[in-house]
Protein backbone atom coordinates (compact mmCIF):
# COMPACT_ATOMS: atom_id res chain seq x y z
CA UNK A 1 0.00 0.00 0.00
CA UNK A 2 1.35 3.42 -0.95
CA UNK A 3 2.04 5.84 1.85
CA UNK A 4 0.45 9.25 1.38
CA UNK A 5 3.17 11.76 0.59
CA UNK A 6 3.17 15.49 1.16
CA UNK A 7 3.52 17.95 -1.69
CA UNK A 8 7.01 18.84 -0.42
CA UNK A 9 8.06 15.17 -0.48
CA UNK A 10 6.76 14.80 -4.03
CA UNK A 11 8.62 17.93 -5.17
CA UNK A 12 11.83 16.68 -3.53
CA UNK A 13 11.62 13.32 -5.33
CA UNK A 14 10.93 15.01 -8.67
CA UNK A 15 13.88 17.36 -8.15
CA UNK A 16 16.22 14.45 -7.38
CA UNK A 17 15.23 12.83 -10.70
CA UNK A 18 15.10 16.06 -12.73
CA UNK A 19 18.09 15.26 -14.96
CA UNK A 20 16.78 11.81 -15.91
CA UNK A 21 13.31 13.25 -16.58
CA UNK A 22 14.94 15.79 -18.88
CA UNK A 23 17.50 13.54 -20.58
CA UNK A 24 15.52 10.33 -21.00
CA UNK A 25 11.94 11.60 -21.22
CA UNK A 26 12.53 15.12 -22.67
CA UNK A 27 10.55 16.81 -19.87
CA UNK A 28 11.70 20.44 -19.74
CA UNK A 29 9.20 21.69 -17.14
CA UNK A 30 7.21 19.79 -14.56
CA UNK A 31 4.68 20.73 -11.91
CA UNK A 32 2.04 19.29 -9.62
CA UNK A 33 -1.66 20.22 -9.74
CA UNK A 34 -4.94 18.83 -8.49
CA UNK A 35 -5.85 17.43 -5.09
CA UNK A 36 -2.28 17.43 -3.71
CA UNK A 37 -1.92 21.15 -4.37
CA UNK A 38 -5.34 21.93 -2.92
CA UNK A 39 -4.71 19.75 0.15
CA UNK A 40 -7.71 17.58 -0.75
CA UNK A 41 -5.87 14.32 -1.43
CA UNK A 42 -7.22 11.07 -0.07
CA UNK A 43 -5.36 7.85 0.68
CA UNK A 44 -6.10 6.53 -2.83
CA UNK A 45 -5.63 9.82 -4.70
CA UNK A 46 -3.33 9.85 -7.68
CA UNK A 47 -0.88 12.66 -8.23
CA UNK A 48 -1.57 14.97 -11.17
CA UNK A 49 1.60 16.07 -12.94
CA UNK A 50 1.73 18.66 -15.69
CA UNK A 51 4.74 18.39 -17.98
CA UNK A 52 6.14 20.34 -20.86
CA UNK A 53 8.18 18.32 -23.31
CA UNK A 54 11.13 19.76 -25.23
CA UNK A 55 10.11 17.94 -28.39
CA UNK A 56 7.11 16.04 -29.73
CA UNK A 57 6.72 12.66 -28.03
CA UNK A 58 4.90 9.48 -28.94
CA UNK A 59 2.23 7.81 -26.85
CA UNK A 60 4.79 5.14 -26.00
CA UNK A 61 7.19 7.81 -24.68
CA UNK A 62 4.39 9.37 -22.63
CA UNK A 63 3.48 6.02 -21.08
CA UNK A 64 7.17 5.36 -20.35
CA UNK A 65 7.49 8.70 -18.57
CA UNK A 66 4.31 8.06 -16.58
CA UNK A 67 5.55 4.60 -15.52
CA UNK A 68 8.90 6.07 -14.47
CA UNK A 69 7.13 8.72 -12.37
CA UNK A 70 4.95 6.02 -10.79
CA UNK A 71 8.08 4.04 -9.93
CA UNK A 72 10.01 6.91 -8.33
CA UNK A 73 7.00 8.33 -6.47
CA UNK A 74 5.65 4.90 -5.49
CA UNK A 75 2.10 6.03 -6.20
CA UNK A 76 -0.40 6.32 -9.05
CA UNK A 77 0.40 9.17 -11.43
CA UNK A 78 -1.65 11.02 -14.03
CA UNK A 79 0.89 12.67 -16.37
CA UNK A 80 -0.62 15.40 -18.52
CA UNK A 81 1.34 17.08 -21.33
CA UNK A 82 0.71 20.82 -21.20
CA UNK A 83 -0.22 20.88 -24.89
CA UNK A 84 -2.95 18.29 -24.24
CA UNK A 85 -4.85 20.33 -21.64
CA UNK A 86 -8.51 20.70 -22.49
CA UNK A 87 -9.28 24.35 -23.30
CA UNK A 88 -12.02 24.63 -20.67
CA UNK A 89 -9.61 23.46 -17.92
CA UNK A 90 -6.31 24.91 -19.14
CA UNK A 91 -6.39 28.27 -17.35
CA UNK A 92 -7.40 26.78 -13.98
CA UNK A 93 -4.83 23.98 -14.16
CA UNK A 94 -1.97 26.29 -15.15
CA UNK A 95 -2.89 28.74 -12.38
CA UNK A 96 -3.07 25.90 -9.83
CA UNK A 97 0.15 24.14 -10.88
CA UNK A 98 3.06 24.28 -8.44
CA UNK A 99 6.30 24.18 -10.44
CA UNK A 100 9.08 21.83 -9.39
Amino acid sequence: MAVKKSLDEIKKILNIHRSELRDKYKITEIGVFGSYVRGEQKRKSDIDILAEFGEPISLLDLVGAELYLKKILKMKVDLVPREDLRPELKERIIRETVPV
